[in-house]
């Protein structure tokens, strides 16, 4: 969840470091620091403070105060430790023989911390990171080889972790090592780079490569050389980045939140266009073959946060058109209720970011199991994407502020598509049916943008209701589904106390916390529980509740009972989801900007939870 850059090359790295870590602020983080290997008189320089980056900017003069042309930044969210400058990386040894980021979780911190105390080594934090780089020393210091000490700390470590590396001995160098944490090496015509995530370094260069699970790269600024656990030097391909550094700018908008719910119907759009060609839905790149589709007898559907609540609109989609069993699981639940995989199955696993440590350990005992994994995810190259039997891209672009919203609704193609096929494939849609929905899926980057359109009557509405302190959301079918992510929304970014109910689950104790004034937000866009969510709206009317009805045009009747409602254009139900979660997005959006929130980088959450 940790911000890491690194820069070794021909320019000044501490205001490629800021610059770095500027754009991994959306990561989440506590504390920042910086270390430059000054070129002149041969030190490293470490400068570290806690809370905002500016803070360390301010520090450093914007980087010109620490000269050098080799360093490592980092941002850090505190696991092991509380937020401090003591605890903030890089951390080091007590002659900055080797200086080391960090991002991960060390499990074995407490085991090897007491080796380390009997070969006389002092702690200085509260962190296990400062364990490994004295692991690191420790093995240096027996081998005299930076790739040997490393390697051998690897196979110490248990747990994750993405390390960014400066040895004293070794100027003119940086390395790189990874398990389970998300690491990317760059390279440019002035050098090369090392950084958690792609927009970091997307100013500088687009040609990267992906450092695999227990690899070690060691870079100059003209070269860069990875190595496997047994020092065995391995070849990799360079990999071009399709994002260009103005789509991780904020283009204008107050918020990146606000530009990317304005992004969505392009996201949608180019998702379509990638897998809709001449009217049909083309797998070739994903490698699902229609075969693999009809044999299909269970799907298991694993995933986190906003894309767990896709996978709860995906399985009343699928169920309903498939005619065949979805479980849905949280992934941090999914292996540890030792899940009984039936054959003829498939897990599909779904990520932003393609490196959410709870998924991606699904993603694995599935494999372990013998059940085909096919991974949706929005960042090519990342750990889900290479370990899964088949790849599902979304094509969102970068998504900077930590409350998903395009890569949310990309995702939701991505499974509207995979039902379409499946039904086509298994027969229970015809031909005519399997055109008219490919034909309804291609509106709807059109229909997101209508209800974009009408974004000031969402905006008028949610001032009146910044000072909320609870607030329900209420549905049936996918319009429960429909309601989960609208409450994460909200609570997310605006602190307020929502919770999404299954309607017809009110009267088994819900109903119980509805008082006067209450918001409630009510979901209609299902022509079968039109009627029966209505009637739980009157229900909680009744008890001073103050509605929202969210619902399709030309259900005007909900007027006579909700005091607020919006209107969003019609589809097939199935891809009501796509449109009803537009004025949800915003209304959260809103909510949070009335109040003077930090929109994109909500208090102690995270873009990408890449630790358990």
């Amino acid at each position: 969840m940790c911000g890491i850059v690194g820069y070794v090359g021909e320019e000044q790295a501490a205001p490629i470091l800021l610059e770095g870590l500027s754009r991994l602020e959306y990561r989440g983080y506590d504390s920042a620091g910086i270390a430059v290997r000054n070129d002149k008189n041969d030190k490293i320089s470490i400068v570290k403070a806690k809370g905002r980056l500016k803070i360390l900017a301010e520090k450093t003069d914007n980087g010109h105060a620490v000269r050098g042309t080799c360093g490592i930044g980092h941002t850090r969210w505190a696991t092991h430790g509380e937020p401090s400058e003591n605890n903030a990386h890089p951390h080091c040894t007590e002659d900055k023989t080797v200086v080391l980021v960090h991002n991960g979780i060390i499990e074995n911190y407490q085991e090897l911390k007491e080796k380390l105390l009997k070969s006389g080594y002092t702690f200085y934090s509260q962190t296990d990171t400062e364990i490994a780089v004295k692991l690191v020393d420790y093995y240096y210091k027996k081998t005299g080889t930076p790739l040997e000490a490393l390697t051998r700390a690897m196979l110490r470590i248990r747990g994750s972790y993405a390390f960014g590396i400066m040895f004293h001995d070794c100027p003119g160098k940086l390395y790189a090592a990874r398990k389970d944490s998300p690491l990317i090496i760059g390279k440019s015509k002035k050098g090369c780079l090392i950084a958690s995530d792609v927009p970091a370094i997307l100013d500088k260069t687009r040609n990267v490569y992906y450092i695999g699970n227990l690899e070690v790269a060691e870079l100059t600024k003209d070269e860069v050389h990875f190595y496997n656990i047994d020092r065995e030097e391995i070849q990799k391909d360079m990999v071009e980045i399709k994002w260009d550094a103005e789509s991780a700018e904020k283009g204008g908008y107050e918020h990146f939140m606000l530009k990317e719910i304005h992004e969505q119907p392009k996201a949608v759009q180019d998702t379509v266009g990638a897998y809709v060609k001449d009217g049909a839905i083309d797998f070739t790149e994903v490698g699902l073959t229609d075969e693999t589709l009809k044999n299909l007898e269970r799907i298991y559907i694993v995933a986190c946060g906003s894309a767990y609540h896709v996978g709860m609109a995906a399985r009343y989609v699928l169920e309903d058109m498939v005619r065949i069993p979805v479980e849905v699981d949280l992934a941090s639940e999914f292996r540890y209720r030792n899940p009984i995989l039936v054959p003829n199955s498939i897990v599909i696993v779904i990520s932003q970011s393609g490196e959410t440590a709870d998924s991606l350990a699904a993603l694995r005992l599935a494999k372990e199991r013998g059940i085909p994994v096919l991974g949706i995810v929005n960042v090519v190259g990342s750990s889900i994407a290479r370990e899964s039997d088949y790849i599902l891209y979304t094509y969102a672009g970068p998504e900077i502020s930590v409350a998903t919203t395009k890569a949310y609704s990309t995702q939701l193609i991505a499974t509207y598509l995979l039902a379409v096929q499946a039904a086509k494939v298994k027969g229970t849609i015809d031909d005519k049916r399997y055109t008219d929905l490919i034909a309804e899926i291609q509106t709807l980057p059109g229909k997101i943008q209508k209800t974009l359109d009408d974004k000031e009557r969402i905006q008028w509405f949610a001032s009146k209701y910044a000072n909320a302190k609870d607030i329900f959301f209420i549905g049936r079918g996918i319009d429960y589904a429909i309601s989960l992510e609208g409450s994460l929304k909200m609570k997310e970014i605006s602190y307020i106390h929502s919770e999404a109910y299954a309607a017809g689950e009110l009267k088994h104790g819900t109903i119980s916390l509805i008082e006067d004034g209450i918001l409630v937000v009510g979901v209609l866009t299902q022509k079968n529980l039109f009627e029966k969510t209505l009637s739980n709206m009157v229900e909680v009317k009744s008890r001073g509740a103050y509605l929202m009805g969210l619902t399709t045009y030309g259900n005007y009747n909900i007027e006579d009972t909700a005091d607020f409602s919006v209107y969003v254009p019609k589809t097939e139900e199935y891809f009501a989801t796509s449109l009803a979660i537009i004025p949800l997005q915003l209304m959260g959006y809103y909510v949070s900007v009335a109040k003077g929130l930090d929109v994109d980088k909500p208090r102690n959450l995270a873009k990408s939870v890449t630790v358990e």
